[in-house]
Order: C-alpha cells, then structure tokens, then sequence
C-alpha cells in the first residue's frame, strides 16, 4: 500500500490518517471487527507496553492471555518480534486475510517497509496459556514512526 510523502524526515507522523490513506475494513467482516478497524488504523502502539525507546529503537512487550486481543494496530517501521512463549493466535488483516498460527518459545519474524508501505492486524491468543512476545521496531526506518500520544 502506498502513501506519497517526503520519507527523509524520520519526525512521528502527524495523528489522523496522513500521510497514508488507510483502507477501509473488509465488507465480509462482522461489524464489531470493522468498526474496531477503522478506529484503529493508524493506531503505532504494536504491543501492550512500550518497554523502552531510544533515538533508534522502540522495545514493546505484548501479553496476551487465553481469548484476549489486541486490536487493531499499524507497523509501518521495520521490525521483529520474538515468541517468548508458545500458544496459538488469530489475526486479521487488512487485505481481508485471517491466519491461524501455532508459536513456538523464540520463534522469530523480521518484516521490513519500504517508503509508504504498512500493515494492519490485530493479534487475538486462542490457545489455552497465555502468549508472550517481544517486538523491537527501528526508528530509522524508511517511514517516520506512527505518534504514540493519539493511538486509539
């Protein structure tokens, strides 16, 4: 998905949908998950709790217990997480998909956005212990980082 902006400013994006132009929620979800979505979209708070922040990285930890949910939430840096614990999880994403996924202790994922791409999902633990992981996110990425002051 593409925005047009300058990405030589790694300055927080202002709140609101610039510069990107959010999706609107898939028409076959349940109403209760579209709303969610179109609250959320932009929202930079991709764990439970920021952990820590430097000039070039931001830590989160996400905990999740059996059947909570984060929603919907917006990575438009470069990151990775890492499966602290095992369990199983269902996201939603933007383009319509649903994935069912199995984790295991250090599992690990590195995703990389050029200028203008993202992701939307949320991340909802339906397995019977609860889910932890880390995510570290890098400041200097090709798109300046989502605020975290305005996330829903």
């Amino acid at each position: 998905m593409t925005a047009s902006y300058d990405s030589a400013s790694h300055a927080s994006a202002p709140c609101g949908s610039a510069p990107y132009d959010w999706p609107t929620p898939p028409e076959a979800w349940p109403e209760s998950l579209r709303r969610d979505f179109a609250a959320r979209a932009g929202n930079g708070r991709v764990g439970s709790r920021l952990v820590s922040e430097t000039d070039r990285v931001r830590v989160w930890l996400l905990s999740l217990k059996p059947g909570e949910r984060i929603g919907f939430h917006t990575h438009v840096l470069d990151y990775f997480w890492t499966a602290v614990t095992g369990g199983r999880a269902r996201s939603h994403y933007a383009d319509g998909r649903v994935a069912e996924v199995t984790y295991a202790p250090g599992d690990t994922q590195h995703h990389r956005y050029a200028a203008g791409d993202f992701m939307i999902h949320d991340l909802e633990n339906i397995g019977e212990t609860e889910l932890v992981f880390t995510t570290v996110e890098f400041l200097d990425s090709a798109n300046p980082p989502l605020r975290l002051d305005c996330a829903a």
